[in-house]
């Protein structure tokens, strides 16, 4: 039993679990209906995507200097107490079934799901 962090949209492993969005917004142009089919989620967490204001900010970060700013700024949210809750739960789960947490990014080494990996394993959980 394990954690698999993952790109929201792509194909399901045989083995995922359930798929947790942790993005800010749903994807656009989908329905709620078709947000598990066409393989994006099946529960939204939106508290555990960075807020909008640090997203916008991330998206101007050029270099690894303003990537760092982003990362020390995600990590200051995740301490609220519901992320911190939310984050003890995951990890829990991730001992006794499988699940699947994810954002939209393409390159997971710029994207908060790659802090998000490291804050979960922080909290004890198992990785995939």
């Amino acid at each position: 039993m394990a954690i698999r962090v993952v790109r929201l949209g792509t194909p399901r492993a045989s083995d995922e679990g359930v798929r947790v969005g942790t993005v800010r917004r749903p994807p656009r142009g989908v329905p709620r209906a078709g947000h598990a089919s066409r393989d994006f989620y099946d529960v939204w967490l939106p508290a555990l995507a960075p807020s909008d204001e640090l997203v916008k900010e991330a998206m101007r970060a050029t270099d690894d200097r303003g990537w760092q700013r982003f990362v020390r700024r995600y990590r200051q949210e995740m301490k609220r107490p519901d992320a911190e809750h939310l984050l003890a739960l995951l990890a829990a789960l991730s001992k006794q079934s499988n699940v699947a947490v994810g954002c939209y990014c393409e390159d997971e080494s710029r994207c908060h799901r790659s802090v998000l990996r490291e804050l979960l394993r922080e909290h004890g959980a198992t990785l995939a």
